[in-house]
């Protein structure tokens, strides 16, 4: 199943995606197909990921009926409707830094596991939602990447049941100013305590950045266009990837290359953080092949405007426009 938050007609709704160009309302097609456990349901993503078996298996009914008899259900185009994220306040975004295989060689060090850092639910737009870039912010870049969406309460979870965590699957692009990266990354010498000297201190020269402008400004989190429930992607590492500036194809690439897979990702964040139903993973940027040598950190929107536009095969394109702003 594709599902999809939106607004028509006055209100927000959760639905179907029948196809490319159209969507239905879970509660109105429920209505029609007498599907009563889903009748009344509020239109809220979380709630439905979270919900219980069965309401998980009256969706599938609904879903099954629909396909059956489109004529019976309202159908919006995707004209009609504004797309929200699929998930539009997940406790949290984690997402992936430097995990493609095919950039290993730009890494002079680093740790030998999953590195990750979150995203708040504020910088998130859906569907041809508008990135806004202020001239304060400087040079700002697309990072096309894979999400995932949790399903259930996860905590501890061993790699090999990670799978079985996962709603679904959707894209992320984790809009980036190198900019702000710069002006927010302190060169210090870090207090350490110095090894067989009880109350005495070395110091270390330390390079840091917190990424709380240049990765979570508002707007900096585009998803979407809609949620891909797990068993429609049999292999999310074999899933190919493009990202396109102004209908250029500016990358492309496979999520063969994530060097840290999801299952790994699911096992490492779990066992810091609780993960909770519909907390989003971004699993890192797709970066493998340019196209006439050019790589997204070359695609700087806050002077090359937009649109721009993510393809994963089997979720989807995800297309941003850009507004620059004072």
């Amino acid at each position: 199943m594709k599902l999809v938050s939106f607004h028509a007609e006055g209100r927000d709704r959760i639905g179907f995606v029948v196809d490319a160009e159209r969507v239905c309302d879970v509660t109105d097609a429920a209505r029609e197909f007498g599907v009563e456990a889903l009748s009344n349901f509020p239109a809220d993503m979380m709630l439905l990921i979270d919900a219980d078996a069965n309401i998980q298996s009256a969706l599938r009914t609904l879903h099954a009926a629909i396909e059956t008899d489109l004529e019976k259900v309202r159908l919006f185009e995707r004209t009609e409707v504004a797309l929200y994220p699929p998930v539009r306040r997940p406790s949290k975004i984690c997402c992936l830094a430097l995990n493609n295989s095919a950039n290993t060689d730009r890494i002079i060090s680093g740790p030998k596991h999953p590195a990750m850092f979150t995203k708040p639910s504020s910088a998130l737009i859906g569907d041809q939602g508008t990135l806004e870039i202020r001239r304060a912010y400087g040079r700002v870049h697309p990072e096309p990447e894979l999400a995932v969406v949790i399903g259930r309460q996860a905590k501890n979870v061993a790699a090999e049941d990670a799978l079985d965590y996962i709603f679904g699957y959707t894209i992320h692009n984790d809009f980036t100013s190198p900019t702000m990266r710069g002006e927010d990354t302190f060169h210090y010498r870090a207090i350490h305590p110095k090894a067989g000297d009880p109350g005495a201190v070395t110091y270390v020269d330390t390079w840091v950045s917190y990424p709380g402008r240049y990765k979570c400004s508002d707007t900096f989190s585009a998803l979407g266009p809609w949620l891909v429930t797990r068993d429609e992607i049999s292999d999310p590492h074999d899933l190919a990837v493009e990202c396109y500036h102004q209908g250029k194809l500016v990358t492309e690439d496979s999520t063969a290359n994530l060097f840290y897979k999801v299952a790994q990702v699911i096992e490492f964040a779990s066992s810091y953080m609780t993960l909770f139903p519909g907390d989003v993973i971004s699993m890192g940027t797709a970066l493998k092949r340019s196209n006439g040598g050019m790589a997204v950190q070359n695609v700087d929107l806050a002077t090359l405007g937009g649109p721009v536009s993510v393809n994963i095969h089997g979720l989807g394109t995800l297309t941003t426009v850009v507004e620059r702003l004072p």
